[in-house]
């Protein structure tokens, strides 16, 4: 692996209007590859838009909320007992909260829980808190208070569906209820479209002194291509599709892309991006980079999507990033 840390701003831009190549699309569409059932879902979205277009809408829109592959697919990982576990209701469903208890850095005679710094960890989608959990023990080796959460429907989060948005609030949510306790942020770390949830809580508020996006996309409104190509929706089935979500919500997807919410995020953000990512181009960081005002870009290659939150260069580098932000 090969790392290299740049700071400042990247003169790349993304060509307005351009959609990605949908043959990316890393864990998610390699699941829908070797999927026997995407056929027979590909037939009935055709059928449902033969039907009926409000039909194929609201099918369309279920499926493209549902995480795949489903949780029943993931490998289970046990957290061990230095994690406390908690479930905190929020909305109609719950968030899981990992908190490390453990380890030497926790021994008696250091500062008070409440005053070591505190990292929280996201996960992207249809992914889980199991996968950051590599990076949090090596956060909590160096004297860090990690604090992992499984969002909505995803890990050991109850819920059938999400969404983008959902993210973001989660997010919020979580923070508010650690400031409650007491517990103010050293930083917010996110891979992949957590990423994007997390740049976009930041710009709205000061959650934390800083940010690490991890694998972020630029702009997760791309997805919606992705997901039309894969289960072969019109493009008007689509837009109405992303339609509807934003009206739900209240929010348009382009106000979660690097060029909305980039400007706004107001800490120092270290983007670590790898170059043979599969699931989100390595120019999304460069867009990333364009666009926040403190950002530092650690490029890796040969990691892809996933194996980056595993590599100890990887965090090695982002330990140095946090230490950096807790000098006065």
């Amino acid at each position: 692996m090969n790392a290299v840390t740049t700071t400042g701003q990247n003169p790349s831009s993304r060509q307005n209007g351009a959609a990605p190549a949908p043959a990316s699309g890393g864990v998610a569409v390699r699941f829908y590859e070797r999927n026997a059932g995407v056929s027979l879902l590909r037939g009935m979205l055709g059928g449902a838009e033969a039907l009926s277009s409000r039909l194929a809408e609201r099918m369309a829109q279920r499926l493209f909320l549902t995480p795949l592959p489903l949780r029943g697919f993931a490998r289970r990982s046990a957290w061990g007992p230095q994690w406390q576990i908690e479930r905190w209701p929020f909305e109609r469903v719950n968030v899981c909260v990992y908190r490390y208890r453990g380890g030497a850095d926790c021994d008696e005679g250091q500062m008070a829980a409440t005053q070591r710094p505190h990292v929280l960890l996201m996960h992207g989608w249809a992914g889980r808190a199991t996968q950051m959990k590599a990076l949090a023990e090596s956060l909590a080796s160096e004297g860090f208070v990690p604090i992992v959460m499984d969002a909505p429907a995803h890990g050991a989060s109850n819920g059938s569906t999400s969404n983008l948005p959902q993210f973001a609030r989660a997010l919020e949510y979580v923070c508010a209820r650690l400031a409650e306790q007491g517990i103010k942020l050293h930083s917010v770390i996110a891979h992949s479209l957590g990423g994007s949830a997390a740049a976009f809580a930041l710009s709205r508020s000061r959650l934390a002194r800083s940010l690490v996006l991890i694998a972020a996309p630029d702009a997760p409104r791309d997805y919606t291509r992705m997901f039309a190509h894969v289960f072969g929706i019109s493009e008007r089935t689509r837009a109405a599709m992303q339609r509807r979500i934003e009206a739900q919500e209240g929010l348009l997807m382009q106000q979660f892309d690097a060029a909305h919410s980039g400007p706004r995020v107001a800490v120092p953000t270290l983007v670590a991006h790898d170059s043979d990512d599969s699931a989100n181009p390595f120019a999304a960081a460069e867009r990333f980079m364009q666009h926040l005002p403190q950002a530092e870009l650690l490029a890796t290659a040969g990691l892809g999507h996933s194996r980056i939150l595993k590599d100890p260069a990887v965090h090695a580098r982002i330990t140095a990033f946090l230490m950096r932000q807790l000098a006065p």
